[in-house]
């Protein structure tokens, strides 16, 4: 058990029956003869969906910690995602609906963090950013303009908007949290 006042960024609690994962924890200190509270997001890992809970600093929630470890991305067969231990060669279905919205940067052989409990995974870490070859480019509608986007398919199937100098073959990098354009890879001559 541990300590509201205590909650940081990451932890996993169980709440309501559900595994939650920090996102934000704020203590605010009370005035006069009011106590504090502790403001917390909460994000269910099940089902994604972000919660704010305030809580007493002294009341007590169920820390839980999660098994993690590297998975490699083999393919997916309709809302299932197939992973393989690259130590052991187990194999490892995932759904949709654990992967979320980060399912669209999978890329064969991608290696990500597999967070479990009780032998069940609950959690997929992605990487912040990740970096993919975009597979063909459309024409810009107007290329006198120096700001001008064009849309660009990646090899992953994702479509993104990326400036008229990307050109087929250019390995970019995609940021995953918004799913937006970062920059291009510099390759070596």
């Amino acid at each position: 058990m541990i300590a509201a006042s205590d909650l940081r960024f990451g932890m996993v609690v169980h709440f309501e029956g559900n595994l939650h994962r920090i996102i934000e924890s704020a203590y605010h200190a009370g005035g006069g003869k009011l106590t504090g509270t502790v403001h917390t997001k909460l994000e269910n890992l099940r089902s994604g969906q972000i919660i704010e809970r305030r809580f007493r600093p002294e009341e007590k929630l169920q820390r839980v910690d999660l098994d993690r470890a590297e998975w490699q991305y083999l393919y997916s067969d309709g809302s299932m995602f197939y992973f393989m231990n690259p130590k052991t060669f187990e194999q490892l279905p995932i759904s949709r609906e654990i992967l979320g919205s980060y399912a669209r940067f999978l890329r064969e052989e991608m290696i990500v963090t597999v967070a479990s409990y009780d032998g069940q995974p609950v959690h997929v870490i992605f990487p912040e950013v990740v970096e993919l070859r975009v597979s063909s480019t459309g024409q810009a509608a107007h290329q006198q303009q120096t700001s001008a986007l064009k849309s660009a398919q990646l090899e992953n199937g994702l479509e993104v908007q990326v400036p008229l100098f990307i050109k087929d073959g250019d390995l970019l990098r995609i940021d995953t949290a918004t799913g937006r354009y970062l920059d291009r890879v510099r390759t070596k001559p």
